[in-house]
């Protein structure tokens, strides 16, 4: 490790651009995407903000850490699929779980009601070609000034990275479940 001494000044301008809801995108191989993104539902929610949160690939009965908390705090969490792609049982029934749910999220975004909306592991449903990416580009552009909209999940397509306003590759350094550690209660549910 190398030592280094604290910035002793300001290392940048406060921006003079009017505030505005945001594209977020946390994408890539490494742990922490959804973690991410549900970090900023807390943080918004602390704020006293509306926040929605949609999990594509998550079935509507899931009891994860993050509902069993969301719950306790009055956070909206929407699960639209019905598991891993592997463990379905029909993929066009998967498919078709996808656009109902698109349609569910798309509302959310477009009715301005919430501060911020989380579509979380999005973009499976969009590289298997189940959601239109028309339809997602377009509602992202045509959505309330003031709607922010954080997508999460391996391989974002690269029209929703140009699009976005900050987007954040998790980067896969090392896994516990690459050393045979199985995941665990409380740090990967």
């Amino acid at each position: 490790m190398e030592i280094e001494a604290p910035p002793t000044e300001k290392r940048y301008d406060k921006p003079e651009g009017e505030r505005r809801g945001l594209v977020i995108v946390n994408t890539g191989d490494g742990k922490g995407k959804s973690t991410a993104a549900f970090g900023l539902a807390l943080r918004a929610h602390g704020r006293g903000k509306k926040v929605k949160i949609y999990q594509f690939m998550k079935v509507p009965t899931a009891r994860f850490g993050e509902h069993r908390m969301f719950e306790q705090l009055g956070i909206p969490i929407e699960g639209l699929g019905d598991g891993f792609s592997w463990k379905s049982q029909d993929l066009e029934h998967s498919a078709q779980l996808a656009r109902d749910g698109w349609e569910r999220a798309k509302a959310s975004i477009l009715g301005g009601e919430y501060f911020m909306v989380t579509l979380d592991e999005i973009t499976y449903p969009l590289i298997y070609g189940w959601l239109p990416l028309d339809d997602v580009l377009a509602t992202l552009r045509a959505r309330p000034k003031d709607v922010h909209v954080v997508l999460t999940g391996r391989r974002c397509p690269p029209e929703i990275i140009e699009l976005a306003d900050t987007v954040t590759e998790m980067t896969l350094i090392k896994h516990a479940f690459k050393a045979g550690i199985p995941a665990q209660r409380g740090i990967e549910d």
